[in-house]
């Protein structure tokens, strides 16, 4: 599949996301930057997240509208004031997109509702992105499947029941080639709970592009999921943590995530292809296998001793496991040090 008429796949290098979510801080100028900050690290796109408070939950204190208070980043926080404080105004999408288009990267972003959906839809949104929290949500998952653009769907909290039925919602409405993420929807989250080594379960379980949706610290754990098959990988930036902000805790600065487009480029180099033996680049490095030389100025009819004769690189004499077959013989003729030991010369 392709996203902005780039190809998603694993014979393809990663596809790097930057998700902003919240960490513009309020503050237009601010969301700005993160584009060209993002643009400038070499990611190959910018993602937002289109809600309101009022279109995602509803102004309401009761226990089941309060994050819990042990929360690391939002404890005792309703859903309402969260979301509030944490959304991107509708108003900021237009110039956020058309900044992102005219730094080369592609933009799209997470609808939570199906009002959102037609505000991406006028923004000619590239993509898709289907929050963990909605994989639940089919009715919206077919929404965004029937526009016939791309589709990403994140898997956190997930069962393989849900993910199946979401995986074949998305289908159904017209999506043949859903992208599917594995995810810790936690915030931040312990990078032993990433469970990466369920991703080539989930590409065989669903039968599409696998990818990672990452909220642990840093870049490790993003580049390691190159390695079992993931083809995007989506991680939170900012300009800095220390400005703090709803997600900055967990988010990648700009060096962070030039160093993450350039690591998993390098891991999915690095794969390669299943084989055993020589590579190519090592064709200089056969020169110099060791191998018998004669180390020593000898002459004819003069015996074979380990003073005369080692194991040495480079390669071009018998191989060193043939010096209990030689020790002992005689030289058929003079030789310098620095000749290769063949079997003519003694």
């Amino acid at each position: 599949m392709k996203i902005g008429g780039r190809p998603i796949g694993p014979e393809h290098p990663p596809f790097v996301v930057a998700e902003m979510s919240g960490n513009h801080n309020g503050d237009l100028d601010r969301a700005l930057a993160i584009v060209d900050a993002v643009a400038e690290a070499g990611a190959h796109a910018v993602k937002l997240q289109t809600y309101r408070a009022d279109t995602i939950t509803v102004d309401c204190d009761l226990p089941a509208f309060r994050i819990g208070e042990g929360h690391a980043l939002w404890g005792g926080q309703t859903l309402y004031r969260l979301y509030e404080g944490a959304h991107t105004p509708w108003e900021w999408h237009e110039p956020i997109f058309r900044r992102a288009r005219e730094r080369g990267l592609i933009a799209f972003s997470s609808p939570f509702d199906a009002t959102a959906v037609e505000l991406l839809e006028s923004l000619d949104t590239a993509a898709y992105k289907i929050a963990s929290s909605e994989i639940v949500d089919l009715p919206l998952i077919e929404r965004c499947a029937a526009t016939g653009r791309p589709l990403i769907i994140s898997t956190g909290m997930a069962s393989a029941g849900e993910i199946d039925a979401a995986v074949a919602a998305a289908r159904g409405a017209g999506c043949a080639e859903p992208v599917v993420l594995g995810c810790t929807a936690s915030y931040p989250a312990p990078p032993e709970h990433s469970d990466l080594r369920a991703l080539p379960l989930l590409r065989d379980l669903t039968g599409a592009v696998v990818g990672l949706s990452d909220h642990t610290p840093g870049i490790g754990a993003a580049v390691a999921a190159v390695a079992l098959g993931a083809c995007l990988i989506e991680k939170h930036v900012t300009l800095s943590r220390a400005d703090g902000g709803v997600d900055a805790a967990f988010s990648l600065e700009p060096y962070e995530l030039a160093a993450l487009v350039a690591e998993s480029e390098r891991a999915w180099q690095a794969l390669g292809r299943a084989r055993i033996g020589p590579r190519p680049s090592e064709r200089e490095g056969l020169r110099f296998r060791r191998s018998l030389y004669v180390v020593a100025d000898v002459s004819a009819g003069e015996p074979v001793t380990e003073r005369n004769v080692r194991s040495i690189r480079p390669a071009g004499g018998l191989p060193p496991q043939a010096i209990p077959l030689v020790i002992g013989r005689t030289f058929t003729r003079d030789a310098t040090a620095g000749t290769p030991l063949t079997w003519d010369l003694v």
